[in-house]
């Protein structure tokens, strides 16, 4: 079989309906990038509070987790295509009333972290919705590229919007930024609701709770499956914590402030978008064990900030982890796709996602916390060491060494 080229993968972009998700993924994701830094720099001028700003930025992962199972079963039993512009409905109205509160000067630790919730449960609908949605509009072959380019649109869109979030948060505030973001995701639903996708797969007629079960059985039918969403409950609990609260508070203390934090979180953005480039025609035999071996790679931000390092290099650190993050990304949701039926993909997602996220909000409040108490540096050494851990851990784990890529 002859290898792919970046051609084969860019003319994705002159089909209609790939061409209209990218469009989706760039606008939506415009605004996702500059939410985070808007939340923390927004809630940390109200309160000037680690803690706060902790418990608002966790406030999103906890409603992601009370609803992704439910939101992974109902993508699978009704319309993924439906659900993913209501998801965008409901994260456009939630972000429009935190930028008003910010903006009218009425917001509170409690009702931004409300807000919060509301934006984590859209999260929440439109994430296994959208992993088993991408195989109904392109082909199964053209699966990793369409995950690559996926990917460059996400992230490039990162890269763009951490950079702005930085000079506008520092410029016009919070609640204006913020309100940008809620534009985006009415832009996006209507791209979304523009699609034409093929019908999606009939699952078997049977309870909402029932096909939850069915869900989990397949989920832990795959060891190498289980074994990384759990080694990502904490990494992910980690990353969280370093680029959601710990980063923007070292730059607001010793960086100088939104703007270099913007910088750093574009060099990740950076990173993603040429690991996205060169994983169109990535070809690895054996895609965990190469991509769990990337991960370790991901320790190089909080380790860099810990000391702090000159933002330059910071952002260095920052674009190397974005690079391996993506082709990590990649090569994990290609294999999901290809080795999961396609009638039970959002559940199993679902579970994914959940696993992944689960202790996410315990790790960023406890980062709020252990910042205050035993300070920056020592609380970044922990987050290292929950990316390095549990990596070496899980690349013990035989299946995820063998498991192989799909032809």
């Amino acid at each position: 079989m002859a290898e792919p080229t970046f051609k084969d993968g860019l003319v994705l972009l002159t089909d209609r309906d790939f061409a209209r998700l990218f469009a989706a993924y760039l606008v939506t994701y415009l605004g996702t990038a500059m939410a985070p830094i808007a939340i923390a720099f927004g809630v940390l001028d109200l309160t000037g509070s680690t803690r706060d700003s902790a418990i608002v930025i966790a406030a999103s992962t906890t409603g992601q987790i009370l609803i992704l199972l439910i939101g992974g079963t109902l993508a699978d039993r009704t319309s993924r295509h439906r659900l993913l512009v209501f998801a965008d409905v409901i994260a456009f109205c939630s972000q429009g009333a935190i930028a008003w509160l910010l903006m009218i000067g009425e917001a509170t630790v409690m009702n931004l972290a409300g807000l919060m919730l509301i934006t984590g449960v859209a999260y929440a609908l439109h994430q296994p919705s959208i992993t088993g949605f991408i195989p109904q509009i392109v082909d199964r072959k053209k699966l990793q590229a369409a995950n690559a380019l996926l990917g460059v649109a996400r992230n490039g869109a990162f890269t763009l919007g951490a950079a702005l979030a930085g000079v506008l948060v520092a410029n016009i505030g919070a609640g204006p930024t913020l309100a940008l973001d809620a534009l985006t995701f009415g832009l996006s639903g209507l791209l979304i609701l523009s699609l034409r996708p093929k019908p999606q797969a009939s699952t078997e007629s049977a309870t909402f709770f029932e096909d939850l079960r069915l869900g989990w059985r397949e989920f832990i039918s795959h060891k190498w499956l289980w074994t990384i969403v759990l080694q990502f409950s904490l990494i992910v609990a980690s990353l969280e914590a370093v680029f959601g609260l710990l980063g923007p508070a070292v730059s607001r203390e010793y960086l100088g402030g939104a703007v270099s934090w913007g910088i750093i979180a574009a060099g990740f953005g950076a990173g993603t978008i040429l690991g996205g480039l060169l994983a169109i025609r990535l070809r690895v035999e054996r895609p965990m064990l190469f991509a769990s071996l990337l991960v370790l790679f991901w320790s190089i931000t909080p380790l860099l900030l810990s000391v702090p390092m000159a933002v330059p290099i910071v952002a260095m650190g920052a674009f190397v982890a974005g690079f391996t993050g993506q082709i990590f990304g990649v090569l994990w949701y290609t294999t999901l796709q290809t080795h999961v039926p396609s009638a039970l993909l959002s559940r199993v997602s679902a579970y994914d996602h959940l696993g992944s996220v689960g202790i996410a909000p315990l790790g960023i409040i406890a980062s709020g916390f252990l910042y205050e108490s035993i300070g920056f540096r020592d609380t970044l050494y922990w987050c290292a060491a929950l990316v390095v851990v549990p990596t070496l851990l899980v690349l013990c784990v035989r299946e995820v060494r063998e498991i192989r890529t799909v032809r």
